[in-house]
């Protein structure tokens, strides 16, 4: 028996083999289907087609329906559930004719706390997560550089540094799970209720939200007092006054609405914030053959530098809300920028000796993340 999909042919066989193949041509990929795997060679056809032919020899097998559960902090309005995660778990969906559904489970709807995200998957109380490193303190040494002090660029270029950098240097922080993608924000601001920031002296005794620890000892060095909680706490934390400001970049403000509890903004370009989207390993292994290479192949580099670019250009929109309510901007002056980067030095320092400690070239690492940052960042204006 033939089904048609496009202009491809899915030939069953007695066996549970499936060929595909063009209508009237001849076979272009051949799969079999044993007990919901299937083993594919592929010859000469891009990967649409071939998602088309695995799910409809899937189909033709009776292969199981595979649900995956995706868990995360934000809220279901946030720029990650809007244009990622929703939009990608739809694309899986299509690109599998309906044999893989995404469930996104937004606002910490299955239990637990933002920190408890990552053991989360690891442990396979859920499939998937998205969260970021820095809320399990510790764990992510070596993700941590790209939260320093002036080493990352716009999120754009960041994402894709981050994603090469994992590939030499991380996999075994992460070996517990199997990541799929990582990107990242471009670089936090100083955002205050009360006190405007136009020096560092400005910070003293300021009581600051830090996202992780490497922003707390960054704030810690300003002289300010850092305070950690994730974002969804930080709007509540403002209004009461349980913090006097937040370092976040602009992308963050507008669905938390931290517009409303916050008016002075000075633009200093610290640390980005990395994220990562990630399986329990077991799950992912168990999958099917197809459904791994679909999975892989709608994520990785290609999806780092779209995800990039989508937070890179939703920075304008969350500045353009201050600009419209009429809030001071606060630029730094060149000499008061290196004033802030001597004064955050001994949190890049300590960074490497820590690393050293762990077998590594500290320098080098460092100086890999901003090599690969800068490149990306002169590829994506060439």
């Amino acid at each position: 028996m033939t089904e048609a999909h496009g202009l491809l042919g899915v030939r069953y066989a007695g066996d549970g083999g499936a060929v595909c193949e063009p209508l009237g041509g001849s076979a272009i990929i051949e799969a079999t289907v044993s007990g919901g795997a299937m083993s594919v060679m592929r010859r000469a056809l891009g990967w649409a087609g071939l998602a088309v032919c695995v799910f409809a020899a899937m189909s033709g097998s009776g292969a199981e329906p595979i649900t995956l559960r995706l868990h995360t902090f934000n809220s279901p309005k946030a720029i990650v559930n809007q244009l990622f995660l929703q939009p990608w778990a739809r694309e899986l969906a299509a690109s599998s004719e309906g044999r893989v559904t995404v469930q996104v489970f937004p606002a910490m709807q299955l239990g637990g706390r933002p920190a408890d995200l990552y053991g989360q998957a690891r442990d396979g109380v859920v499939d998937l997560v998205w969260t970021l490193p820095g809320y399990s303190p510790g764990r992510f040494p070596l993700t941590e550089v790209f939260e320093l002090p002036f080493v990352c660029g716009n999120a754009e270029a960041t994402s894709q540094a981050l994603t090469t950098f994992y590939r030499k240097w991380m996999r075994d922080e992460y070996r517990d799970t199997h990541p799929l993608v990582f990107h990242a924000t471009a670089p936090g601001q100083i955002h205050t209720a009360d006190r405007p920031v136009r020096t560092v002296d400005d910070l003293s005794g300021l009581k600051v939200r830090a996202a992780s620890q490497t922003v707390a000892a960054m704030l810690e060095a300003l002289g300010a007092v850092p305070v950690g909680m994730p974002v969804p706490q930080v709007y509540e934390a403002l209004a009461r006054g349980v913090v006097e400001g937040a370092m976040v970049p602009w992308t963050i403000m507008r669905p938390f609405r931290l517009h409303e509890v916050t008016r002075y903004h000075t633009e200093v370009g610290l640390g980005c914030t990395p994220f990562v989207l990630t399986m329990n390993r077991a799950r992912y292994d168990g999958l099917p053959a197809a459904v791994r290479r679909l999975l892989d192949d709608s994520t990785g580099m290609a999806l780092a530098q779209r995800l990039g670019r989508i937070w890179q250009e939703d920075e304008e929109a969350g500045r353009d809300i201050a600009l419209q309510r009429g809030h001071p901007l606060i630029p730094l002056e060149e000499a008061e920028r290196a004033r802030w980067r001597a004064a955050t030095a001994p949190v890049v320092g300590a960074w490497v000796a820590k690393v050293d400690a762990m077998g590594y070239d500290g320098r080098a690492l460092l100086a890999d993340a901003r090599r690969l940052t800068a490149g990306h960042a002169d590829a994506s204006i060439r």
